[in-house]
């Protein structure tokens, strides 16, 4: 199970009327750019059609809450949070505690407790389900859902199922504004919540799947000459690795092949689409030069001096190629997938894109829980800190060659970074704070072995000093249900998911 959090649309993005009155209208008005522009969403329809607005994308599988807050008389959105539905009923009261909580806690943690909710959830119909079958079978977590935020003093004024192209509300049962059939969806774009979002530069992704297939291991045919060619690489690399003059020719050598495949993929005519996008580079990139890509980077050294490729003209080219080589972690080189997704989570950040940033970063987690570089990463994303620090020590090293990755770890947002440290070299600081030991490298990880096993080599242990001030690496726990909460405004306690 990992800590999760994506980007939904601004915590300040709407006024609402303070409570729903009887007649279930819900003023919710969608601001735009200076609070100009304003649209009021007055029945459970419009709630419905807002959703992808409020977080950016389209759930899927989902609880999710939207805290409203007063704001000079009326209301506002606040935070959003989201989580998986549980697959098992018996999951479900943790579930809604764990999210009620956590978006509450984050809330009162920025000042602004919420007072009021607005709940959906999210899932099409399994075989032989209809819509209505889900939205019945959802009923008690909806009602869990009430009942603990009810338990903090925060009513629930809607509550939604969206399933099917269709909607209910748990809050009405009027038959003439909530029949029981439900109410189909309306065409999305076309409602003036659209216009508006338009109108304000919100923009709203497909789903969740649909951004992590661009990171997930291939499984066709060439999954397969992939694994040969990461076998074959592994055979010669990892011994050259293990000494301590191979393994930097062996960061020289992955750094300079990246930097080369960054310009091929920078020069690649334009195509449309984004499959077509990742098929393209998918071609312009050999297996053996994956293989070695993959490999290198298995060094945190290597990794920290690759992270440098986060801004300006490279920025776009190296998030093709991390988002490339994930792709190309197949079979048993699963978990080598978290250094590639772990710099494609940081490039992301870096240029604003905060949703494929978490994403990208949960991906990581889930592919090595103990991968302390995208988790320091991760929870300072959720926390809404400003990537500039880290960009700032990734340049002052780049430009001078001391001391960067060890600025990285122990810089602060609000206090710049540590003092009082002798000055190292960067090929013996990881960016995730680890002093480079002199047991193996990581990059032992290249060796194939059995799947669940992990290698020890590096590993903190649960509680240790990260040496990141405000940023605490928290042990896992287990589990499965895909879930997320807005971190970056008003919340910042990670409900669990699996990638």
């Amino acid at each position: 199970m990992t800590n999760h959090s994506e980007t939904p649309g601004s915590s300040e993005n709407g006024d609402i009327s303070q409570a729903a009155p009887p007649d279930r209208t819900h003023r919710t008005p969608h601001a735009g750019p200076g609070d100009e522009h304003q649209v009021t969403l007055r029945t459970p329809a419009e709630l419905a059609d807002a959703l992808p607005y409020l977080l950016g994308y389209r759930p899927e599988d989902s609880i999710v809450l939207a805290a409203l807050r007063d704001r000079d008389g009326r209301g506002r959105f606040g935070g959003r949070a989201r989580l998986g539905i549980p697959a098992s009923p018996d999951d479900w009261a943790g579930a809604a505690g764990q999210l009620v909580h956590g978006l509450v806690t984050g809330s009162e943690r920025r000042g602004v407790r919420p007072e009021q909710m607005v709940a959906y959830l999210c899932q099409e119909p399994g075989r032989g389900e209809t819509g209505r079958d889900v939205m019945e079978r959802l009923r008690p977590l909806a009602q869990k859902l009430r009942v603990e935020c009810g338990a903090l003093d925060i009513p629930v004024v809607e509550a939604l199922c969206i399933s099917d192209g269709r909607f209910w509300s748990y809050c009405c049962d009027a038959e003439a504004c909530c029949p029981a059939e439900g109410l189909p969806m309306g065409p999305p774009g076309t409602s003036v919540l659209a216009a508006a979002a338009t109108y304000a530069g919100i923009q709203v992704r497909g789903s969740l799947s649909e951004l992590r297939v661009r990171m997930l291991p291939r499984e066709d045919a060439v999954a397969v000459e992939q694994a040969a060619a990461l076998d074959a690489t592994a055979a010669t690399l990892v011994s050259r690795i293990l000494d301590a003059d191979g393994r930097a020719e062996v960061a020289e050598e992955t750094l300079e092949s990246a930097e080369r495949i960054m310009r091929r993929l920078a020069e690649a005519p334009c195509v449309s689409g984004v499959p077509a996008e990742d098929l393209r580079d998918d071609r312009l990139l050999g297996h053996d030069e994956a293989a070695a890509l993959i490999l290198g980077l298995q060094d945190r050294t290597t990794r920290d001096r690759a992270a440098a490729w986060m801004e300006g003209d490279e920025a776009a080219p190296a998030l093709r190629l991390w988002r490339a080589l994930a792709r190309r972690c197949v079979g048993p080189y699963g978990e080598h997938a978290a250094a590639p997704l772990t710099l494609a989570g940081w490039v992301a950040w870096s240029a604003g894109d905060e949703l494929e940033a978490r994403e990208a970063l949960a991906m990581a987690l889930g592919a090595d829980p103990d991968y302390l570089f995208a988790r320091l990463l991760h929870q300072a994303c959720n926390e809404g800190l400003d990537p500039e620090s880290i960009r700032r020590c990734l340049r002052e090293g780049r430009e001078g060659g001391e001391g960067a990755a060890d600025a990285t770890a122990d810089e602060d947002a609000h206090g710049g970074p540590s003092t009082g440290r002798e000055p190292v070299r960067p090929s013996t600081v990881s960016a995730s704070g680890d002093r480079r030991r002199t047991r193996p490298p990581a990059t032992s990880r290249a060796v194939r072995r059995p799947r669940g096993r992990r290698p020890q080599a590096g590993r903190r242990r649960a509680g240790q000093s990260t040496g990141v001030k405000g940023v605490a690496s928290a042990p896992e726990t287990g589990g499965r249900g895909p879930g997320d909460v807005d971190g970056s405004h008003e919340s910042a306690a990670s409900p669990t998911s699996h990638t």
